[in-house]
């Protein structure tokens, strides 16, 4: 099974990123997604894995240089908060929709088929893996300047909670980041008719119980117990 063609795709992400590969391999196999790589049986074509391991150390480095020059009297657990809200799946994903990665990925039949360009695990995956690519071609020091292009606006707003719309997600890639772990939801109390229930959630990490919440639906009292908790922990952390 032949290859399509790559160039004329990633050059035109080149301008994007106003930088100019030296390796192109290196930038082709960042798009190169592992379905592909075992669909095509090529035993020397490297999927987008490994650059997407280092695209993640890149971009978390990149991140907590940027916020420490950003705001030099904030403490740990801040900027800890801060990082948290920035490099997550959902916003690694937006950011390779702005940039239209989607579009340049290999899939394989499968992936392709059941709509792989669109899923946010695969399009915050390969926007690591293009930063683990740009770090391996341009350097650290290039690659934060691309990063923080690309991220100002998002560094602009951190520091407002109303801008975090979703603390469960925040809060899983916080607590998987530093205790590789998940939270746990538990629906601890259902009341009222059936056309205005309250529901009482609470929340539970490494088996203890961080937070209760109640809303008018399970949903919007898991997040609101996930707020409690996000806050609660990286005032700890901050406090170490």
């Amino acid at each position: 099974m032949g290859r399509p063609s790559e160039n004329i795709d990633l050059m035109e992400l080149c301008e994007r990123l106003d930088y100019r590969f030296v390796n192109e391999d290196l930038l082709a196999e960042a798009f190169r997604h592992s379905s592909y790589v075992n669909e095509i049986g090529e035993p020397l074509l490297q999927d987008n894995e490994r650059l997407e391991f280092l695209g993640d150390a890149v971009l978390d480095l990149a991140i907590s240089h940027i916020l420490m020059e950003m705001y030099r009297e904030a403490k740990e657990g801040d900027l800890s908060k801060f990082r948290a809200f920035i490099v997550n799946e959902k916003t690694l994903s937006q950011m390779a929709r702005t940039l239209e990665l989607g579009k340049f990925l290999q899939l394989g039949k499968g992936e392709e088929t059941t709509g792989g360009r669109k899923k946010p695990s695969i399009l915050a995956d390969t926007m690591e893996a293009l930063l683990g690519a740009l770090y391996l071609d341009a350097g650290f020091d290039r690659t934060r300047d691309i990063i923080h292009r690309f991220f100002t606006p998002l560094l602009g707003k951190i520091e407002s909670e109303e801008e975090v719309d979703d603390f469960k997600s925040l809060l899983q890639e916080y607590t998987q980041a530093i205790y590789k772990i998940r939270p746990e939801y538990i629906l601890v109390k259902e009341t009222g008719p059936a056309h205005e229930k309250t529901f009482r959630v609470a929340l539970r990490l490494n088996g203890d119980f961080m937070a209760e919440a109640e809303g008018r639906s399970k949903k919007e009292a898991e997040q609101k117990a996930a707020k409690e908790a996000f806050f609660c922990l990286t005032k700890e952390t901050e406090n170490l």
